[in-house]
Protein backbone atom coordinates (compact mmCIF):
# COMPACT_ATOMS: atom_id res chain seq x y z
CA UNK A 1 0.00 0.00 0.00
CA UNK A 2 0.96 3.83 -1.00
CA UNK A 3 0.55 6.36 1.58
CA UNK A 4 0.83 9.93 1.15
CA UNK A 5 0.90 11.28 5.12
CA UNK A 6 0.83 15.34 5.27
CA UNK A 7 2.95 17.37 7.89
CA UNK A 8 5.47 14.43 8.55
CA UNK A 9 7.71 17.21 10.11
CA UNK A 10 5.18 17.65 12.56
CA UNK A 11 4.11 15.89 16.11
CA UNK A 12 1.43 13.55 14.99
CA UNK A 13 2.43 13.04 11.46
CA UNK A 14 6.78 12.37 12.38
CA UNK A 15 4.69 9.41 15.13
CA UNK A 16 2.45 8.03 12.41
CA UNK A 17 4.72 7.56 9.52
CA UNK A 18 7.57 6.11 11.36
CA UNK A 19 4.86 3.43 12.92
CA UNK A 20 3.86 3.28 9.11
CA UNK A 21 7.25 2.91 8.16
CA UNK A 22 7.69 0.04 10.54
CA UNK A 23 5.25 -1.85 9.47
CA UNK A 24 6.61 -1.75 5.87
CA UNK A 25 4.20 0.45 3.90
CA UNK A 26 5.44 2.63 1.05
CA UNK A 27 5.35 6.19 2.80
CA UNK A 28 5.32 9.37 0.99
CA UNK A 29 5.83 11.95 3.28
CA UNK A 30 4.72 15.92 2.90
CA UNK A 31 5.77 18.97 4.58
CA UNK A 32 6.31 22.78 4.12
CA UNK A 33 8.59 23.35 7.37
CA UNK A 34 7.07 26.47 7.78
CA UNK A 35 8.05 29.08 11.18
CA UNK A 36 4.94 29.11 13.62
CA UNK A 37 7.63 27.10 15.32
CA UNK A 38 11.06 26.29 15.44
CA UNK A 39 12.16 24.42 12.08
CA UNK A 40 14.92 23.21 13.64
CA UNK A 41 12.82 20.61 15.57
CA UNK A 42 11.34 19.93 12.74
CA UNK A 43 13.88 18.56 11.17
CA UNK A 44 14.70 16.76 13.98
CA UNK A 45 11.84 14.35 13.42
CA UNK A 46 12.83 14.32 9.93
CA UNK A 47 16.44 13.09 11.33
CA UNK A 48 14.73 10.26 13.11
CA UNK A 49 13.29 8.98 9.78
CA UNK A 50 16.07 9.31 7.79
CA UNK A 51 15.65 12.60 6.41
CA UNK A 52 18.64 14.93 6.76
CA UNK A 53 18.55 18.77 5.41
CA UNK A 54 21.19 19.55 3.43
CA UNK A 55 23.66 22.06 5.46
CA UNK A 56 21.43 23.27 7.40
CA UNK A 57 18.92 24.00 4.23
CA UNK A 58 15.21 23.23 5.15
CA UNK A 59 14.95 23.28 1.40
CA UNK A 60 16.95 20.84 0.41
CA UNK A 61 16.88 16.93 1.91
CA UNK A 62 19.05 13.88 1.74
CA UNK A 63 17.62 10.72 2.48
CA UNK A 64 19.21 8.19 4.07
CA UNK A 65 18.83 4.32 3.74
CA UNK A 66 17.53 4.29 7.46
CA UNK A 67 14.05 3.29 5.96
CA UNK A 68 14.05 2.34 2.03
CA UNK A 69 10.17 2.89 1.68
CA UNK A 70 10.20 6.37 2.61
CA UNK A 71 10.38 9.40 0.54
CA UNK A 72 10.38 12.84 1.78
CA UNK A 73 8.88 16.10 -0.32
CA UNK A 74 9.20 19.81 1.00
CA UNK A 75 6.03 21.16 -0.62
CA UNK A 76 2.89 23.44 0.51
CA UNK A 77 -0.59 22.16 0.37
CA UNK A 78 -1.61 25.54 -1.02
CA UNK A 79 0.53 24.72 -4.35
CA UNK A 80 -2.19 23.16 -5.92
CA UNK A 81 0.03 23.09 -9.40
CA UNK A 82 2.37 21.01 -6.95
CA UNK A 83 -0.13 19.00 -5.40
CA UNK A 84 -2.16 17.47 -9.11
CA UNK A 85 0.94 16.29 -9.88
CA UNK A 86 1.70 14.64 -7.00
CA UNK A 87 -1.08 12.91 -7.11
CA UNK A 88 -1.06 11.95 -11.27
CA UNK A 89 2.12 11.03 -10.67
CA UNK A 90 1.92 8.89 -7.57
CA UNK A 91 -1.40 6.93 -7.82
CA UNK A 92 -1.77 6.74 -3.80
CA UNK A 93 -3.92 4.08 -2.33
CA UNK A 94 -4.41 6.27 0.94
CA UNK A 95 -4.40 9.75 1.56
CA UNK A 96 -4.34 10.66 5.59
CA UNK A 97 -3.88 14.56 6.37
CA UNK A 98 -2.41 15.78 9.02
CA UNK A 99 -1.01 18.88 8.18
CA UNK A 100 -2.75 22.37 8.82
CA UNK A 101 -1.98 25.57 10.62
CA UNK A 102 -2.30 24.37 13.85
CA UNK A 103 -3.11 26.83 17.22
CA UNK A 104 -6.19 28.32 18.96
CA UNK A 105 -4.84 31.28 20.06
CA UNK A 106 -2.65 32.36 16.41
CA UNK A 107 -5.77 31.91 14.72
CA UNK A 108 -7.16 35.40 16.45
CA UNK A 109 -4.13 37.04 14.93
CA UNK A 110 -3.41 35.80 11.91
CA UNK A 111 -6.71 34.06 10.36
CA UNK A 112 -5.46 34.82 7.10
CA UNK A 113 -2.82 32.27 7.18
CA UNK A 114 -5.52 29.11 8.41
CA UNK A 115 -8.17 30.15 5.74
CA UNK A 116 -5.01 29.49 3.14
CA UNK A 117 -3.70 26.42 5.01
CA UNK A 118 -6.62 24.71 6.21
CA UNK A 119 -9.37 25.14 3.66
CA UNK A 120 -7.38 25.78 0.46
CA UNK A 121 -4.67 23.42 1.26
CA UNK A 122 -7.67 20.81 1.92
CA UNK A 123 -9.01 21.47 -0.79
CA UNK A 124 -6.27 20.86 -3.09
CA UNK A 125 -6.18 17.17 -1.41
CA UNK A 126 -9.97 16.54 -2.13
CA UNK A 127 -9.18 18.08 -5.80
CA UNK A 128 -6.13 15.16 -5.84
CA UNK A 129 -8.54 12.38 -4.58
CA UNK A 130 -11.51 13.18 -6.78
CA UNK A 131 -8.84 13.14 -9.85
CA UNK A 132 -6.97 10.35 -8.68
CA UNK A 133 -9.77 8.04 -6.55
CA UNK A 134 -7.77 6.67 -3.54
CA UNK A 135 -9.20 3.58 -1.21
CA UNK A 136 -9.54 6.03 1.76
CA UNK A 137 -8.81 9.67 2.60
CA UNK A 138 -8.28 10.19 6.16
CA UNK A 139 -7.74 13.37 8.01
CA UNK A 140 -7.51 15.32 11.14
CA UNK A 141 -10.26 17.11 12.55
CA UNK A 142 -10.36 18.31 16.17
CA UNK A 143 -12.32 18.20 19.57
CA UNK A 144 -12.53 22.87 18.79
CA UNK A 145 -15.19 21.82 16.51
CA UNK A 146 -17.52 21.33 19.87
CA UNK A 147 -16.90 24.82 20.87
CA UNK A 148 -19.88 26.03 23.17
CA UNK A 149 -21.13 22.65 22.79
CA UNK A 150 -21.44 21.87 26.86
CA UNK A 151 -23.39 18.09 26.73
CA UNK A 152 -20.56 16.05 27.93
CA UNK A 153 -18.85 13.46 26.76
CA UNK A 154 -18.88 15.18 23.82
CA UNK A 155 -20.39 12.97 20.76
CA UNK A 156 -19.74 12.74 16.98
CA UNK A 157 -23.70 12.56 16.67
CA UNK A 158 -24.14 15.61 17.44
CA UNK A 159 -24.05 19.06 15.57
CA UNK A 160 -20.85 20.87 15.79
CA UNK A 161 -22.78 24.66 15.07
CA UNK A 162 -20.83 27.35 17.39
CA UNK A 163 -16.99 26.87 17.27
CA UNK A 164 -15.14 29.70 19.58
CA UNK A 165 -12.19 29.78 17.21
CA UNK A 166 -10.89 30.25 13.74
CA UNK A 167 -9.04 27.49 14.12
CA UNK A 168 -12.45 25.60 14.99
CA UNK A 169 -14.18 26.80 11.93
CA UNK A 170 -11.49 25.79 9.26
CA UNK A 171 -11.83 22.29 10.94
CA UNK A 172 -15.24 22.37 10.80
CA UNK A 173 -15.01 23.40 7.11
CA UNK A 174 -12.97 20.04 6.48
CA UNK A 175 -16.11 18.44 7.73
CA UNK A 176 -18.36 19.98 5.73
CA UNK A 177 -16.05 19.58 2.73
CA UNK A 178 -15.00 15.90 2.93
CA UNK A 179 -18.77 15.15 3.02
CA UNK A 180 -19.69 17.43 -0.19
CA UNK A 181 -16.53 15.65 -2.27
CA UNK A 182 -17.88 12.07 -0.65
CA UNK A 183 -21.37 12.22 -1.42
CA UNK A 184 -20.66 14.29 -5.02
CA UNK A 185 -17.46 11.92 -6.34
CA UNK A 186 -17.87 8.38 -3.91
CA UNK A 187 -14.86 9.25 -2.38
CA UNK A 188 -14.23 7.51 1.42
CA UNK A 189 -13.34 10.14 4.09
CA UNK A 190 -13.19 9.79 7.29
CA UNK A 191 -12.32 12.80 9.49
CA UNK A 192 -10.56 11.98 13.37
CA UNK A 193 -11.58 14.70 15.80
CA UNK A 194 -8.30 14.91 18.17
CA UNK A 195 -8.44 15.64 21.53
CA UNK A 196 -5.16 17.32 23.20
CA UNK A 197 -2.45 15.03 21.93
CA UNK A 198 0.94 15.14 23.97
CA UNK A 199 3.94 12.94 24.10
CA UNK A 200 7.82 13.00 23.10
CA UNK A 201 8.46 15.41 19.84
CA UNK A 202 5.49 17.59 20.83
CA UNK A 203 4.54 21.00 19.91
CA UNK A 204 6.12 24.01 21.60
CA UNK A 205 2.30 25.63 21.50
CA UNK A 206 1.39 23.30 23.45
CA UNK A 207 0.60 23.19 27.44
CA UNK A 208 2.51 20.32 28.12
CA UNK A 209 5.31 21.60 26.07
CA UNK A 210 4.96 25.01 27.81
CA UNK A 211 4.15 23.84 31.26
CA UNK A 212 7.53 21.71 31.39
CA UNK A 213 10.11 24.10 30.09
CA UNK A 214 8.87 26.42 32.73
CA UNK A 215 8.94 24.30 35.34
CA UNK A 216 12.71 22.91 34.31
CA UNK A 217 13.91 26.32 33.91
CA UNK A 218 11.80 27.88 37.49
CA UNK A 219 10.00 30.12 35.02
CA UNK A 220 6.45 31.40 36.11
CA UNK A 221 3.75 29.18 34.75
CA UNK A 222 0.76 30.64 33.49
CA UNK A 223 -2.63 29.07 33.90
CA UNK A 224 -5.71 30.16 32.07
CA UNK A 225 -9.25 30.44 33.88
CA UNK A 226 -7.47 30.16 37.02
CA UNK A 227 -6.74 26.28 36.77
CA UNK A 228 -10.80 25.73 36.37
CA UNK A 229 -10.55 23.82 32.72
CA UNK A 230 -10.62 20.08 31.99
CA UNK A 231 -9.10 18.51 29.01
CA UNK A 232 -9.11 14.60 27.66
CA UNK A 233 -5.34 14.71 27.30
CA UNK A 234 -4.32 12.06 24.99
CA UNK A 235 -1.19 10.33 24.39
CA UNK A 236 0.38 10.33 20.94
CA UNK A 237 0.75 6.25 20.59
CA UNK A 238 -2.69 5.85 21.67
CA UNK A 239 -3.71 8.58 18.86
CA UNK A 240 -1.78 6.42 16.17
CA UNK A 241 -2.81 3.36 17.01
CA UNK A 242 -6.53 5.09 16.68
CA UNK A 243 -4.98 6.22 13.26
CA UNK A 244 -3.95 3.16 12.36
CA UNK A 245 -7.58 1.24 12.96
CA UNK A 246 -9.32 4.09 10.81
CA UNK A 247 -6.94 3.72 8.01
CA UNK A 248 -7.41 0.28 7.77
CA UNK A 249 -11.49 0.43 8.14
CA UNK A 250 -12.85 2.70 4.82
CA UNK A 251 -16.32 3.68 5.48
CA UNK A 252 -19.24 2.88 4.08
CA UNK A 253 -22.66 4.54 2.96
CA UNK A 254 -25.43 4.60 5.64
CA UNK A 255 -28.24 3.25 3.81
CA UNK A 256 -30.56 3.83 7.13
CA UNK A 257 -29.10 7.37 7.94
CA UNK A 258 -32.17 10.02 8.03
CA UNK A 259 -32.24 13.25 7.29
CA UNK A 260 -34.68 13.72 9.54
CA UNK A 261 -32.65 12.02 12.76
CA UNK A 262 -29.73 14.12 11.19
CA UNK A 263 -26.69 11.90 12.62
CA UNK A 264 -23.43 14.57 11.91
CA UNK A 265 -20.95 11.20 12.23
CA UNK A 266 -22.38 9.43 9.17
CA UNK A 267 -24.29 9.89 5.84
CA UNK A 268 -25.54 8.44 2.34
CA UNK A 269 -22.37 8.92 1.34
CA UNK A 270 -19.31 7.16 2.39
CA UNK A 271 -18.01 9.01 5.09
CA UNK A 272 -17.61 9.25 8.68
CA UNK A 273 -16.54 11.11 11.79
CA UNK A 274 -14.81 9.35 14.94
CA UNK A 275 -13.63 10.97 18.45
CA UNK A 276 -10.04 10.23 19.16
CA UNK A 277 -9.88 10.90 22.66
CA UNK A 278 -8.61 9.80 26.17
CA UNK A 279 -12.59 9.42 27.18
CA UNK A 280 -10.84 10.13 30.74
CA UNK A 281 -10.97 13.88 31.41
CA UNK A 282 -8.24 15.58 33.23
CA UNK A 283 -8.00 18.71 35.87
CA UNK A 284 -5.48 21.53 34.42
CA UNK A 285 -3.89 21.56 37.97
CA UNK A 286 -3.59 18.03 37.89
CA UNK A 287 -1.70 17.75 34.80
CA UNK A 288 0.60 20.41 36.55
CA UNK A 289 1.16 18.05 39.37
CA UNK A 290 1.75 15.10 37.26
CA UNK A 291 4.54 17.29 35.46
CA UNK A 292 6.15 18.10 38.79
CA UNK A 293 6.41 14.76 39.90
CA UNK A 294 8.01 13.76 36.55
CA UNK A 295 10.22 16.93 36.89
CA UNK A 296 10.96 16.45 40.92
CA UNK A 297 10.21 20.19 40.53
CA UNK A 298 7.43 22.67 42.02
CA UNK A 299 5.50 25.10 39.61
CA UNK A 300 5.82 28.87 40.41
CA UNK A 301 1.97 29.33 38.90
CA UNK A 302 0.91 32.41 37.77
CA UNK A 303 -2.88 32.32 37.43
CA UNK A 304 -4.79 34.23 34.99
CA UNK A 305 -8.61 34.79 33.33
CA UNK A 306 -9.48 32.36 30.29
CA UNK A 307 -8.35 33.27 27.09
CA UNK A 308 -10.48 34.38 23.81
CA UNK A 309 -10.64 30.66 21.81
CA UNK A 310 -10.46 28.40 24.83
CA UNK A 311 -13.14 25.90 25.16
CA UNK A 312 -13.64 24.91 29.32
CA UNK A 313 -13.61 21.23 29.12
CA UNK A 314 -13.02 18.54 26.49
CA UNK A 315 -14.70 15.03 27.11
CA UNK A 316 -14.58 12.53 24.44
CA UNK A 317 -17.08 9.94 23.46
CA UNK A 318 -15.25 6.71 22.19
CA UNK A 319 -17.85 4.26 22.04
CA UNK A 320 -17.83 4.60 18.20
CA UNK A 321 -14.21 3.64 17.88
CA UNK A 322 -14.87 0.77 20.05
CA UNK A 323 -17.77 -0.31 19.03
CA UNK A 324 -16.62 0.21 14.98
CA UNK A 325 -12.66 -0.39 15.42
CA UNK A 326 -12.74 -2.36 18.66
CA UNK A 327 -10.08 0.77 19.81
CA UNK A 328 -9.51 2.10 23.88
CA UNK A 329 -6.46 4.19 24.82
CA UNK A 330 -4.48 2.20 27.15
CA UNK A 331 -1.92 5.02 28.14
CA UNK A 332 -1.94 6.70 31.83
CA UNK A 333 -1.33 10.18 32.38
CA UNK A 334 1.41 10.04 34.18
CA UNK A 335 2.95 7.50 31.93
CA UNK A 336 2.41 9.44 29.46
CA UNK A 337 4.52 13.10 31.30
CA UNK A 338 7.14 10.71 32.49
CA UNK A 339 7.95 9.97 28.50
CA UNK A 340 7.67 13.37 27.62
CA UNK A 341 9.71 15.14 30.04
CA UNK A 342 12.45 12.25 29.37
CA UNK A 343 12.11 13.18 26.14
CA UNK A 344 12.35 16.76 26.29
CA UNK A 345 15.44 16.44 28.60
CA UNK A 346 17.18 14.06 26.11
CA UNK A 347 16.32 16.54 23.76
CA UNK A 348 17.42 19.72 25.49
CA UNK A 349 19.74 18.28 27.56
CA UNK A 350 18.78 19.77 30.69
Amino acid sequence: MKILVTGTAGFIGFHLAKRLLEQGMEVVGLDNINDYYDPQLKAARLKATGVVAEAGNYNRFIQSSLYENYRFINLDLKDAEQINQLFDTEKFDVVCNLAAQAGVRYSIENPRSYIRSNVDGFLNLLEGCRNNPVRHFVYASSSSVYGLNGSMPLSTHIATDHPISLYAATKKTNELMAHCYSFLFNIPLTGIRFFTVYGPWGRPDMAMFKFTKAILEDQPLDVYNNGNMMRDFTYVDDIVEGVLRVIDTPPSKNLKWSNIVNDSSTSVAPYHIYNLGNSSPTKLMDYVRAIEKATGKTAHINFLPRQPGDMLDTYADMLPMQYDLDYQPKTELQFGVDKFVEWYRSYYQC
